[in-house]
């Protein structure tokens, strides 16, 4: 508490729900190891206060603040500027305030890029096959064309995130190098024949997080081959059933989203602060547990 005085400097988090969320105890435990003067809090913001929160970012003088669902898309339009990856990705995760001009940034594909870098992988120039287009699936599958990937198979159900896909595909193929196209989830073989010649799959749904930790999108390991990448964005619980069957099939690199949700944080914390963020003292003291 000694950190807190007049001259702190108040970074935000807008989202419901939101109680539950590890960012506030991530940053603040990262402003105390670099001595900066900052402080990190959650508050229950949805659609109908969104306006008037964004406004109390310039209003307060703070330095920003984390969006998450459900203003990820809706924030598009009261802030000032947006980065390429948010304007591309429809989304923003990340506002920055600079004397009263507000930019919105998606850290989400960067911490997905950063992790698998910090695990000595890189997936420029290689094929992608990516379930989802919402929101982890959108950012994830812009920044990866942005970086380099060569090819991105997105597999979505026909539902409400249909028209994103659809969107995320026309957006790739027009202004990247990366060839992107859009596949039924439902259709089981043409899925299986993707995955067999990936260099990566990578799961942006909730499949395998709570109510659903018991269901996967794959089921069989034969569809996967060892010398893949199979990542879960998921991170609670830290081995997911898709993990699980791609260990079965001897994957040699199965990651969670652990990674990816600390680097997005990182990003966001050195657009903030201009400094990097302890990631390996923040991972130990909240993650180490087995």
């Amino acid at each position: 508490m000694e950190r807190i005085d007049g001259h702190t400097i108040l970074i935000g988090l807008m989202a419901t729900p939101i109680r539950h969320s590890m960012s506030p105890t991530m940053h603040n435990n990262a402003f105390a190891k670099l001595g900066l003067n900052y402080a990190y809090l959650a508050f229950e913001v949805g659609n109908d206060q969104l306006a008037d929160a964004v406004q109390a970012i310039r209003t307060l003088d703070m330095r920003g603040s984390n969006v998450s669902m459900p203003n990820k898309q809706k924030i598009l339009p009261l802030l000032d500027k947006l980065s390429p990856a948010a304007k591309m990705a429809g989304a923003v995760n990340t506002v920055v305030n600079d004397n009263g001009v507000l930019t919105g940034y998606t850290t989400d594909g960067t911490g997905f890029m950063k992790s698998l870098a910090d695990e000595g992988l890189d997936i420029r120039g290689k094929k992608m096959v990516l379930t989802g287009a919402g929101g982890a699936g959108t950012p994830i599958a812009i920044q990866a064309a942005l970086d380099g990937v060569k090819e991105i198979a997105i597999f979505n159900r026909q539902d409400a995130q249909w028209k994103q896909a659809e969107k995320n595909v026309e957006m790739i193929n027009a202004q990247t190098k990366c060839h992107a196209s859009l596949h039924h989830l439902e259709d089981r073989a043409d899925f299986k024949h993707e995955l067999a010649i990936a260099d990566i799959y990578c799961d942006s749904t909730g499949v395998g997080m709570k109510p659903l930790e018991d269901m996967t999108l794959v089921e069989d390991p034969t569809w996967f081959h060892e010398d893949m990448i199979v990542f879960d964005t998921v991170y609670a619980p830290r081995e997911t059933k898709l993990m699980k069957v791609a260990k079965e099939a001897g994957v040699k690199h199965v990651l969670n989203g652990l990674g990816m949700m600390l680097e997005q944080g990182a990003e966001a914390f050195k657009l903030w602060t201009g400094k990097e963020m302890p990631v390996e003292y923040i991972h130990q003291l909240l993650f180490n547990e087995e």
